[in-house]
């Protein structure tokens, strides 16, 4: 992960490939809200049948705004693993490509994390970058157990 800070907490990263395993979300869009803390929970029970995982203690989301296909459609909970190897059949592999990101720390409910998508996608406009609605969208949990006091990192991705 290479990048620079600027104003606002707010920074531009390139991530290299990430290599996630986990579960797919796919409901209706009011109901993603529910959904994702149950497969995060799900997760979080399984982490042992995961090989290869970088950071136990991490969750990361990926999604993308403007999906083109139905394989596309979706969020997913997974981890990071180095390599894929003997994924449980209930779970699914995600290679999510080397992207550039505007991102924020977010810290605080889960029900607010739109509070600071607003605040990130209002820099990006002002910064004159673009947004990459058809491109992979990273979520990083870093403390997720407490949907109340979440600690995540909103990883844009930009043009």
């Amino acid at each position: 992960m290479k990048g620079n800070t600027l104003q606002d907490k707010i920074s531009i990263l390139l991530l290299e490939e990430l290599k996630l395993v986990g579960f797919r979300v796919l409901c209706d869009g009011d109901q993603y809200i529910n959904e994702i803390p149950k497969a995060s929970l799900a997760l979080q029970n399984r982490i042992m049948d995961v090989k290869h995982v970088i950071s136990p203690d991490q969750q990361i989301g990926a999604f993308i705004v403007d999906a083109d296909s139905e394989n596309e459609d979706g969020y997913w909970v997974c981890v990071q693993v180095d390599k894929y190897a003997d994924i449980p059949e209930d779970m699914t592999s995600l290679t999510v490509p080397p992207q550039t990101y505007a991102m924020i720390l977010h810290e605080g409910p889960n029900h607010e994390i739109r509070n600071s998508y607003e605040k990130l996608h209002e820099w990006i406009m002002k910064n004159n970058y673009t947004r990459a609605l058809n491109k992979w969208h990273i979520e990083r949990f870093l403390d997720y157990k407490n949907k109340d006091h979440l600690k995540v990192q909103l990883f844009d991705t930009i043009l």
